[in-house]
Protein backbone atom coordinates (compact mmCIF):
# COMPACT_ATOMS: atom_id res chain seq x y z
CA UNK A 1 0.00 0.00 0.00
CA UNK A 2 1.04 3.29 -0.75
CA UNK A 3 -0.40 6.44 1.32
CA UNK A 4 -0.24 9.74 -0.48
CA UNK A 5 -0.21 13.13 1.96
CA UNK A 6 -1.63 16.11 1.34
CA UNK A 7 -1.90 19.98 2.57
CA UNK A 8 -5.40 21.29 3.56
CA UNK A 9 -5.87 25.15 4.17
CA UNK A 10 -8.76 26.15 5.64
CA UNK A 11 -9.11 29.88 4.49
CA UNK A 12 -10.43 32.59 6.21
CA UNK A 13 -13.92 32.64 5.07
CA UNK A 14 -14.44 29.21 6.37
CA UNK A 15 -12.96 30.17 9.43
CA UNK A 16 -14.71 33.73 9.82
CA UNK A 17 -18.04 31.30 8.87
CA UNK A 18 -17.87 28.67 11.86
CA UNK A 19 -17.24 25.95 8.92
CA UNK A 20 -13.92 24.53 10.52
CA UNK A 21 -15.38 21.55 12.21
CA UNK A 22 -17.82 20.62 9.43
CA UNK A 23 -14.85 20.81 7.17
CA UNK A 24 -12.37 18.63 8.98
CA UNK A 25 -15.23 16.10 10.07
CA UNK A 26 -15.22 15.44 6.01
CA UNK A 27 -12.24 14.43 5.92
CA UNK A 28 -12.32 12.33 8.99
CA UNK A 29 -15.61 10.88 7.75
CA UNK A 30 -14.33 9.66 4.68
CA UNK A 31 -11.66 7.80 6.59
CA UNK A 32 -8.38 9.97 6.06
CA UNK A 33 -5.93 10.38 8.52
CA UNK A 34 -4.93 13.56 9.88
CA UNK A 35 -1.12 13.79 10.73
CA UNK A 36 -0.83 17.45 11.20
CA UNK A 37 -3.33 20.25 12.38
CA UNK A 38 -2.35 23.87 13.60
CA UNK A 39 -3.97 27.43 13.36
CA UNK A 40 -1.12 29.76 12.16
CA UNK A 41 -1.39 33.17 10.23
CA UNK A 42 0.27 32.97 6.73
CA UNK A 43 3.09 35.48 6.59
CA UNK A 44 4.05 37.33 2.99
CA UNK A 45 7.02 34.73 2.29
CA UNK A 46 5.00 31.80 2.49
CA UNK A 47 1.89 33.16 0.76
CA UNK A 48 4.47 34.02 -2.50
CA UNK A 49 6.05 30.84 -2.28
CA UNK A 50 2.75 28.86 -1.87
CA UNK A 51 1.01 31.21 -4.98
CA UNK A 52 4.37 31.54 -7.13
CA UNK A 53 2.59 30.41 -9.79
CA UNK A 54 0.24 33.61 -9.55
CA UNK A 55 2.30 35.92 -7.73
CA UNK A 56 3.01 38.23 -10.36
CA UNK A 57 -0.73 38.42 -11.48
CA UNK A 58 -2.61 41.32 -10.67
CA UNK A 59 -5.26 39.97 -8.90
CA UNK A 60 -2.56 38.54 -6.27
CA UNK A 61 -2.80 40.72 -4.01
CA UNK A 62 -6.25 40.67 -3.15
CA UNK A 63 -5.33 36.65 -2.68
CA UNK A 64 -3.03 37.62 -0.08
CA UNK A 65 -4.95 40.32 1.45
CA UNK A 66 -7.60 37.19 1.86
CA UNK A 67 -5.22 34.87 3.00
CA UNK A 68 -4.00 37.39 5.80
CA UNK A 69 -7.59 38.79 6.70
CA UNK A 70 -7.90 36.06 9.60
CA UNK A 71 -6.13 33.28 11.08
CA UNK A 72 -6.19 29.62 8.74
CA UNK A 73 -6.15 26.01 9.60
CA UNK A 74 -3.24 24.09 7.92
CA UNK A 75 -3.80 20.25 7.93
CA UNK A 76 -1.48 17.22 6.54
CA UNK A 77 -3.66 14.32 5.55
CA UNK A 78 -2.66 10.80 4.63
CA UNK A 79 -4.17 7.93 3.01
CA UNK A 80 -4.45 5.53 -0.04
CA UNK A 81 -5.62 7.53 -2.68
CA UNK A 82 -5.96 10.55 -0.97
CA UNK A 83 -5.35 13.31 -3.04
CA UNK A 84 -7.61 12.26 -5.67
CA UNK A 85 -10.06 11.24 -2.88
CA UNK A 86 -9.41 14.90 -1.39
CA UNK A 87 -10.10 16.76 -4.90
CA UNK A 88 -13.20 15.10 -4.94
CA UNK A 89 -14.58 15.74 -1.79
CA UNK A 90 -13.44 19.79 -2.23
CA UNK A 91 -14.60 19.66 -5.75
CA UNK A 92 -13.21 22.06 -8.16
CA UNK A 93 -11.61 25.62 -7.74
CA UNK A 94 -14.67 27.60 -9.19
CA UNK A 95 -16.92 26.87 -6.74
CA UNK A 96 -20.19 27.88 -8.60
CA UNK A 97 -19.06 24.92 -10.65
CA UNK A 98 -18.65 22.64 -7.79
CA UNK A 99 -21.40 19.65 -7.17
CA UNK A 100 -23.99 19.75 -4.48
CA UNK A 101 -22.05 17.50 -1.26
CA UNK A 102 -18.55 18.53 -2.38
CA UNK A 103 -16.57 21.00 0.23
CA UNK A 104 -17.00 24.24 -2.64
CA UNK A 105 -20.16 23.20 -3.53
CA UNK A 106 -21.94 23.08 -0.53
CA UNK A 107 -19.89 26.25 1.32
CA UNK A 108 -19.01 29.01 -1.39
CA UNK A 109 -19.94 30.40 -5.08
CA UNK A 110 -16.70 31.96 -5.24
CA UNK A 111 -12.94 31.51 -6.47
CA UNK A 112 -10.93 33.28 -4.01
CA UNK A 113 -13.61 32.70 -1.69
CA UNK A 114 -13.76 28.74 -1.79
CA UNK A 115 -13.60 27.88 1.53
CA UNK A 116 -10.13 25.86 1.44
CA UNK A 117 -6.79 24.97 -0.48
CA UNK A 118 -6.05 21.49 -1.33
CA UNK A 119 -2.79 19.86 -3.26
CA UNK A 120 -3.13 18.93 -6.43
CA UNK A 121 -0.81 16.15 -6.61
CA UNK A 122 0.99 13.78 -4.32
CA UNK A 123 4.61 16.13 -5.57
CA UNK A 124 2.49 19.24 -4.22
CA UNK A 125 1.19 17.63 -0.96
CA UNK A 126 4.66 16.73 0.19
CA UNK A 127 6.28 20.17 -1.06
CA UNK A 128 2.68 22.22 0.81
CA UNK A 129 3.18 20.11 4.13
CA UNK A 130 6.84 21.11 4.01
CA UNK A 131 6.04 24.54 3.68
CA UNK A 132 3.18 24.80 6.60
CA UNK A 133 5.07 22.04 9.00
CA UNK A 134 8.17 21.33 10.43
CA UNK A 135 9.12 18.02 10.50
CA UNK A 136 8.37 17.01 14.66
CA UNK A 137 4.72 18.61 13.23
CA UNK A 138 3.68 15.86 11.55
CA UNK A 139 2.79 12.75 13.14
CA UNK A 140 2.98 8.88 12.09
CA UNK A 141 0.26 6.43 13.94
CA UNK A 142 -1.65 3.67 12.88
CA UNK A 143 -5.58 4.15 13.26
CA UNK A 144 -7.59 1.14 14.51
CA UNK A 145 -10.29 1.68 11.81
CA UNK A 146 -7.02 0.93 8.78
CA UNK A 147 -8.46 -2.68 8.21
CA UNK A 148 -12.44 -1.07 7.90
CA UNK A 149 -10.98 1.91 5.35
CA UNK A 150 -9.09 -0.23 3.62
CA UNK A 151 -10.41 -3.67 3.64
CA UNK A 152 -9.77 -4.52 -0.07
CA UNK A 153 -5.82 -3.13 0.11
CA UNK A 154 -4.90 -5.79 2.62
Amino acid sequence: MTYEKSLIIIKPDAVQRNLVGEIVSRFERKGLKIIGLKMISVEDAVLEEHYAHIKDKPFFPGIRDFMKSSPVIVMAIEGINAVSAIRLLVGPTKAWEANAGTIRGDFSLSTQSNIVHASDSVEAGVLEISRFFAEDEVFSYTKIDTDFVYSEHK
